[in-house]
């Protein structure tokens, strides 16, 4: 619990140094965003060494060069954000709930980061963010989502949400699926203890979305849930009989 106590406090003060760092030099970032996610890739690196959470990395090639996708993965801990970051490599903004951008500083450095709020409390609000994304993915940007919603407190993968998929639908480019396996040992929900280990994080093969329609978006969704979920039940295979049992 010490080391865990310890490791909470120093992921604190990189997180605050690093964007503070980036609101007080981004006007002399050369790249503006792209360089806001270098740094970010240099934050997460540094956490995962800290807290001794190693990650295999499969399908690599996966991920598209040269024009945008949308990245969706499951999500069972903190330490989702700081491995897709690390592993992922490629330029990606965040879509994120509007109240991390409150967060003084921090919400100012993911502004600088050109992150994405989607306001969840409010239907309309959110279906207009969702177009104003889908408009800044059309034009060249990847994003990353966990199309969840929210961290796994069972270990079992849930039921994605549709608004994640209208956007790419609207955006009219890639999905990429992505599966995360054992970072919620690392750090489960609602835990601030730190258990060093290992990950493994598989990407998957673009899935073209111009054949899907706003009528057959089940579809879509579950094409993807099902990619997501065959990983990581096939690595986890303790949690599939879990699932089949409460099935």
């Amino acid at each position: 619990m010490f080391r865990s106590a310890i490791l909470v406090i120093a992921g604190v003060a990189v997180t605050a140094f690093i964007s503070f760092f980036i609101v007080v030099s981004y006007p002399l970032f050369p790249r503006g965003e792209r360089t806001v996610h270098r740094i970010a890739i240099l934050w997460a690196r540094i956490l995962l060494w800290l807290s001794s959470v190693k990650t295999e990395v499969v399908g690599r090639d996966n991920v598209l060069r040269g024009r945008s996708q949308i990245f969706m993965a499951n999500h069972q801990s903190g330490f989702d954000i700081l491995i897709v970051l690390a592993h992922i490599d490629t330029y990606f903004a965040w879509i994120a709930k509007k109240e991390l951008f409150s967060i003084p500083v921090f919400g100012d450095a993911m502004k600088k980061g050109g992150y994405i709020p989607i306001d969840r409390k409010n239907f309309v609000r959110a279906m207009r963010s969702i177009g104003d994304a889908a408009r800044i993915i059309r034009d060249g940007k990847s994003v990353m989502t966990f199309p969840e919603g929210t961290r796994s407190m069972d270990g079992q993968i849930h039921p994605f949400k549709k608004g994640v998929f209208h956007l790419a639908l609207q955006a009219g480019v890639p999905i990429v699926p992505v599966s995360i396996i054992g970072s919620g040992e690392i750090m489960p929900k609602k835990s601030f203890r730190v258990h060093p280990g290992k990950v493994i994080l598989v990407i998957d093969k673009p899935i073209d979305v111009t054949g899907y329609t706003e009528e057959t978006v089940d579809a879509l969704l579950n094409r993807v849930y099902d990619v997501v979920a065959s990983h990581y039940y096939l690595r986890r295979p303790e949690m599939a009989m879990k699932q089949k049992e409460a099935a």
